[in-house]
């Protein structure tokens, strides 16, 4: 893809699968690597700065003998995803007008 993913676009990317299920953090890596190229190393650093920032608490549990950290959304974490969305949706909107054509000249 020829275009940078932000981290704000990024940070809603995380919040968005989050606020549908708690998920550990392969299979978050996985559902995200599914829509946009991205790498793990690149991936962890954001859910550690969402934790420290409260958007998202950890907790573990056991699967086969090992233990899976996963990653759950707060209301601070929901709250900041609304407004991701809202703002991604005026973004994309003014873009969609830009690369459609449908803008007026000066």
């Amino acid at each position: 893809m020829a275009f940078q993913i932000g981290a704000a676009l990024l940070d809603a990317c995380v919040l968005a699968v989050l606020e549908k299920r708690d998920v550990y953090g392969y299979e978050l890596t996985v559902n995200i690597k599914n829509v946009i190229e991205i790498s793990e190393s690149t991936l962890y650093p954001v859910l550690r700065r969402l934790q420290k920032e409260e958007y998202l608490i950890t907790y573990d549990r056991s699967y086969n003998g090992r233990n899976r950290r996963y990653y759950s959304i707060t209301e601070k974490g929901r709250s900041r995803f609304l407004e991701y969305k809202y703002d991604w949706m005026e973004y994309k909107t003014k873009i969609d007008r830009i690369m459609t054509g449908e803008f007026e000249y000066e």
